[in-house]
């Protein structure tokens, strides 16, 4: 699959807020992936696609995951968690995608620990693009520009802290992944 054709799926697939969040995505992604010396098409093309099973059904998805064996632990945390892993599992099924991207696109709310070069820009640009506009996101910025592990960590963070703030169940994965990236030397 083409970044142009991604484009066009995407454009057909999200609302407009969510296609302007995919834009800030890639353009951050792009910037990133230039900055750590990652592969630019992969970064864009994961960026562009990472939110595509956002708004699918929610039984369907979890349908997915039951009928592709991915962590059923998926099925007792908030549903904004099963579009990341799901939305892997269907665009590998219609489409020819690099494991690298699908791997991004798969980690890029949860994180996994051993996260590839890709997987980090992915996860980090969603949270800092450009429209993103919360509590400690210019902090998350300025790691970003100069440590892609610090920005992956303090992202790691502040997303457990607000989840402990609300009170919310941590999806385990996020744990692991903070202790994998705070443990390496």
């Amino acid at each position: 699959m083409t970044f142009e054709e991604a484009h066009v799926l995407i454009k057909q697939t999200l609302p407009e807020k969510r296609y302007i969040h995919t834009l800030g995505v890639v353009e951050t992604a792009e910037r990133l992936a230039i900055q750590y010396g990652e592969d630019v098409e992969q970064a864009r093309l994961a960026a562009m696609l990472h939110d595509y099973a956002k708004y699918f059904d929610i039984e369907e998805m979890r349908q997915v995951v039951i009928e592709e064996g991915l962590d059923l632990n998926l099925l007792q945390y908030g549903d904004e968690l099963l579009h990341a892993p799901v939305g892997a599992v269907l665009l590998a099924r219609q489409y020819d995608l690099d494991q690298a991207v699908l791997s991004a696109i798969r980690n890029h709310t949860t994180g996994e620990p051993g996260m590839s070069r890709l997987d980090q820009i992915l996860f980090v640009a969603d949270a800092i693009e450009p429209n993103r506009n919360y509590p400690g996101v210019e902090l998350l910025r300025a790691e970003a520009a100069h440590s892609l592990e610090a920005a992956v960590v303090a992202t790691l963070k502040q997303t457990i802290e607000f989840l402990l703030k609300k009170s919310v169940r941590i999806f385990p994965l996020t744990i692991e992944t903070y202790n994998d990236f705070v443990n390496t030397p």
